[in-house]
């Protein structure tokens, strides 16, 4: 198939972790003989080639100003949970340039057979086939499936939509986005979401049942694996003796990934095992909150906070882990993750996981199997957790065990490109 992809983020060089799923979608489904083309807004720091790991990208500008450049890659919302006054500006501006992208991409061969020149595209006219694509995929309900939905019906592509959690959000918080996000979810002919909860929160906005079907991350279980000698590199960087227990959690830092409640629990924890170190990697607006938090509890010393970290450092620094840790939680706004990678990269790593019981992550863990589940914003009941952990590493080493069976047997991203994969016959069915 010749699958066009719209998505309002991807990793902008090689490793980068922003919305790497995406990435990891659209090249399992090269690995599986298909074509993939996947439109994104131009991004100040994009550094990829045209065609990478088989994928065909294609990067539009929308913002006369360079102030304007703030359309998708985390950074629409603050937090997410308010949407930046300069997005609102910029909207109008990318939902038209998403259009224009998407049916100059998809434009078919004139009476001469030549192929068209894809204005403003990183990717040269020799590398879009003239073959008519078979369908449009949007990420990301909002705001990608509106002008995906638009370019599909002139088209007359079928569409698919995917949901991934502050879509879905956005969507529940005004009539007029809820409409939008209904119209746009009526007009598709597959659905996906990455976990149950999202849904059932889609089908309350109008989504028909019959499209739809949950399809969860995958995890690169060859990058996220278990690492004997992680723990002592990582040791070594942070400047820690080789036996400090490290708890880890690798996020963006921002309020739907509970690490105020992780930060919370540590004073517990420290009683129990004073020479353990917390380390909170990622990058977000609540960085400086964070840090001010720990010197507020007196943890600052046993606290770290490196900063974002590579796609090969996330991986280090969850294969050193004696606990991994995955806190999310529905924010002050109602915002949640649908089903966060990184819980799935702790699986693929064979790590201990302590995480909430809340969104897609009960789907993937069974309790005092694969991880430890305990109720969100629960601080008293993370510290518990993370405690045992400590106290009985062999049970700990059991259900990092039993984690990375989950992952290899069912939550690879060849397993996710698959169901994919299932969801596009269905919707090219559908229109024929």
């Amino acid at each position: 198939m010749k699958i066009c992809m719209l998505s309002s983020s991807y990793p902008k060089y090689p490793g980068e972790t922003t919305a790497p799923f995406i990435e990891e979608i659209a090249a399992g489904l090269v690995r599986r003989g298909h074509e993939v083309h996947v439109v994104a807004p131009f991004h100040r720091d994009v550094r990829r080639g045209p065609i990478e790991r088989g994928v065909h990208l294609h990067f539009f500008r929308y913002a006369p100003l360079p102030a304007l450049n703030i359309w998708g890659y985390a950074e629409s919302l603050h937090a997410d949970i308010s949407v930046r006054g300069r997005t609102l500006l910029a909207a109008p501006l990318a939902v038209g340039a998403s259009v224009a992208a998407l049916l100059r991409l998809t434009k078919t061969l004139d009476a001469s057979g030549s192929r068209f020149a894809v204005r403003g595209s990183t990717v040269p006219d020799s590398a879009v086939r003239g073959s008519r694509f078979d369908l449009i995929h949007a990420h990301w309900v909002l705001p990608n499936a509106v002008p995906a939905a638009v370019a599909a019906k002139l088209r007359r592509l079928p569409l698919v939509v995917s949901l991934h959690g502050s879509d879905v959000f956005l969507a529940e918080q005004a009539p007029p986005l809820s409409l939008a996000a209904a119209g746009a979810l009526r007009a598709a002919a597959g659905i996906t979401a990455c976990s149950g909860d999202l849904r059932e929160r889609a089908l309350r906005l109008g989504a028909r049942p019959t499209c739809f079907e949950v399809v969860p991350y995958g995890v690169d279980a060859s990058a996220f694996r278990p690492d004997p000698q992680a723990g002592a590199r990582v040791r070594a960087e942070l400047g820690l003796a080789p036996t400090a227990p490290l708890i880890v959690s690798v996020s963006r830092l921002v309020y739907k990934k509970g690490l105020t409640f992780l930060l919370d629990a540590f004073p517990a924890i420290l009683r129990r095992h004073p020479h353990a170190v917390l380390v909170i990697a990622g990058y977000g607006d609540l960085r400086e909150p964070l840090e001010r938090q720990a010197t507020a509890l007196g943890i600052a010393a046993s606290v770290r906070f490196p900063g974002q970290l590579d796609r090969a450092g996330a991986a280090r620094y969850i294969a050193a882990a004696n606990v991994y840790v995955v806190p999310s939680v529905r924010d002050q706004g109602g915002n949640v993750d649908g089903l966060p990678n990184a819980l799935l990269e702790g699986l693929g790593s064979g790590r201990p996981v302590v995480a909430s019981r809340v969104a897609g992550i009960p789907e993937v863990i069974d309790h005092e199997r694969q991880g430890l589940l305990v109720a969100e914003r629960d601080s008293v009941g993370l510290a518990v957790a993370i405690v045992r952990l400590l106290d009985h590493p062999d049970f700990a080493a059991e259900l990092g065990r039993s984690a990375r069976v989950r992952v290899v047997h069912e939550l690879t991203w060849d397993k996710t490109a698959e169901r994919f994969e299932r969801v596009y016959l269905r919707a090219t069915q559908r229109i024929g």
